[in-house]
């Protein structure tokens, strides 16, 4: 039986990939039912992911970028939605955050969110995280179809990223009792 990534290669992303992944970022959300679905974010915040707040992957189809995800870790700051869904202060450094994926028409079907949920979570666990998180547009019903399959659970819904409706998913890491 044929692997449905066999012709991908996946990847940690550096500074010298942010041109490919605003390229392929803008193509994807130029592609949507809605811009509302996916918050853009500039290089400015990949850049900061990649150096010092997480990190990046991407999938490629020989040289091309064809997908991309990020984990983050919010830390104790308020970007850290974990406290409304009740983690406590003291596991505030425990948490990561599934931030986004994207993936190119052209590979869609292949079930690379569903693996970069699995990605992210298994970074996260090597990082001693207990909780993870992740948001989506409530009507973006693949991406909350993958976090539900994958474990996680609707937490709370609220404006968010400038006031673009959103629910809030999170899971409990097994293994970190």
């Amino acid at each position: 039986m044929s692997s449905p990534y066999q012709d991908l290669y996946i990847r940690r992303l550096e500074d010298d990939d942010i041109g490919s992944v605003m390229e392929l970022m803008q193509l994807i959300v130029s592609l949507l039912p809605s811009s509302d679905y996916y918050a853009m974010d500039d290089s400015g915040y990949f850049r900061e992911h990649i150096r010092n707040m997480g990190e990046l992957y991407g999938a490629f189809a020989d040289t091309q970028l064809v997908a991309v995800t990020v984990l983050g870790f919010p830390g104790p700051g308020p970007r850290n939605l974990a406290r409304e869904y009740g983690v406590q202060e003291r596991e505030l450094l425990r948490v990561a955050a599934l931030e986004g994926s994207a993936v190119h028409p052209s590979v869609r079907g292949k079930g690379l969110q569903r693996l970069f949920v699995e990605l992210r979570e298994r970074r996260a666990a090597e990082y001693g995280c207990l909780h993870l998180y992740s948001t989506v547009h409530p009507d973006n019903e693949a991406s909350r179809r993958n976090l539900e399959l994958s474990g996680y659970e609707w937490k709370f819904s609220r404006p968010m990223y400038g006031g673009l409706p959103r629910h809030c998913y999170a899971k409990r890491l097994n293994g970190h009792l």
